[in-house]
C-alpha cells in the first residue's frame, strides 16, 4: 500500500539450513537438486517507526489492551515488517483477547479473518508449528497479520471461532494437515484425509510417500523410495 512505508528487517534468525529440493537428506532425491542449499531464516523484530498507520495500529492495540487489564508485552510477542506487510507475534494464551480487541475497536475496525494457515518449522525449538491469521479491516481498508506459535509437545491454540465463526473449517483444515489442536473449536475433526488417517500430511517430518507413476512405460518411484544418483 502507498502509505506504508517498507523497511528491511532487523537481522533474521536462522533456524537451519535446508540442502536438496525437498530439503530431505535421505529422500534419495534424483531430481538433479541435491547441491542446492537453502538457508531458513525468520524474521527479526522490526524497530519503529514502522511508518504508514502500522504505528498507529499497534499504538490503538496495546491501549485497547490495557484498558481492559491485559498487560500488552505479555500479549505481544513482537512486531515484524517485511515487504510493506506487518505481522504480529501474539502469545497464544492471549489470542482470543487480541483477536476480539482488533475487531471490536473502532479505531481498529479488523472485522473479516481470512483464515488460518499452518506453518511447521521443526528446527525452531520450542516453537515449532506455527498458525498464521491474516485480518482485514473493510472499514479502515487495512490489513495486519497474527502469527502465533506452539511446541509439538504441546500442539495447542485456542480456537477463534467465536471471534471470527468463518475460521471453523479453517481451523479444521489446519488441525488435519498440520496436527495444530485449537481448543474450544466445536468440532475439531479431519476435513480432507480419513477420519483414521495417522499423521498429518503437511509437517516436515512427514514422509514424502506418494504412488508409483507410469509414465510412457516406465515406473517413476514416490520422491522418498527414488535411487540415489550420489
Amino acid at each position: 500500500m502507498s502509505d506504508v512505508a517498507r523497511r528491511p528487517d532487523t537481522a533474521p534468525d536462522t533456524i537451519t539450513t535446508r540442502t536438496g529440493l525437498f530439503g530431505n537428506d535421505d529422500s534419495g532425491d534424483t531430481s538433479g537438486y541435491g547441491r542446492l542449499t537453502r538457508a531458513v531464516e525468520l524474521g527479526g523484530t522490526t524497530t519503529p517507526p514502522f511508518g504508514g498507520y502500522f504505528d498507529d495500529l499497534l499504538q490503538a492495540l496495546r491501549t485497547a489492551l490495557a484498558a481492559k487489564d491485559v498487560s500488552p508485552d505479555a500479549a505481544i510477542e513482537k512486531a515484524h515488517v517485511h515487504v510493506g506487510e506487518l505481522t504480529v507475534f501474539v502469545h497464544r494464551d492471549y489470542l482470543p483477547i487480541v483477536a476480539a480487541v482488533l475487531r471490536d475497536e473502532p479505531d481498529l475496525r479488523f472485522e473479516l479473518c481470512r483464515g488460518v494457515s499452518g506453518v511447521h518449522y521443526p528446527d525452531d525449538t520450542g516453537r515449532e508449528l506455527h498458525a498464521v491469521y491474516p485480518l482485514q479491516s473493510i472499514t479502515h481498508n487495512r490489513v495486519v497479520r497474527l502469527e502465533v506459535c506452539a511446541p509439538d509437545t504441546d500442539p495447542h491454540i485456542p480456537s477463534l471461532c467465536r471471534v471470527y465463526p468463518t475460521n471453523d473449517w479453517h481451523e479444521r483444515e489446519t488441525y488435519d494437515f498440520f496436527g495444530i489442536v485449537f481448543d474450544g473449536h466445536h468440532a475439531l475433526t479431519r476435513i480432507e484425509m480419513p477420519d483414521d488417517w495417522e499423521g498429518h500430511p503437511q509437517r516436515k517430518d512427514y514422509p514424502l510417500g506418494g504412488v508409483p507413476v507410469e509414465y510412457k512405460g516406465a515406473t517413476v518411484q514416490p520422491p522418498d523410495r527414488r535411487r540415489s544418483y550420489q
